[in-house]
């Protein structure tokens, strides 16, 4: 079993956006355009160009269109896309309020990494 200390080791610090990921190695890879993308997934150009660009997140809808038109597994994107947002929003926690709570004490902490 892992400690605490090996989890966190094991986080990945900067994952990389899904729709990045995408770019380069599916549409790029395959030598398409965005345009010609679009209609082989059946979106539109401005959607899936945001997906692309890191501007939106992928849906799972988008990624059950990419594993069906390009066979890279839909799992593993919805992954991607997680990862992506717990390193966002882990390194936004400093400006999210949320007290700890000790429920056998009744007492009321933060833990170290929120000091």
């Amino acid at each position: 079993m892992k400690t605490i200390t090996e989890e966190k080791a094991m986080r990945m610090l900067n994952p990389v956006h899904p729709g990045r990921f995408l770019r380069t190695e599916i549409i790029q890879a395959h030598n398409l355009t965005v345009t010609e993308a679009a209609k082989i997934l059946r979106v539109s150009r401005p959607t899936l160009s945001s997906l692309l660009n890191a501007k939106a997140d992928l849906s799972g809808e988008m990624a059950l269109r990419f594993e069906k038109a390009f066979g890279v597994d839909m799992d593993t994107l919805m992954r991607m896309q997680n990862s992506y947002d717990i390193a966002q929003t882990r390194s936004r926690a400093k400006k999210i309020g949320a007290s700890g709570y000790l429920v056998a004490t009744g007492a009321r902490s933060r833990p170290p990494q929120w000091k």
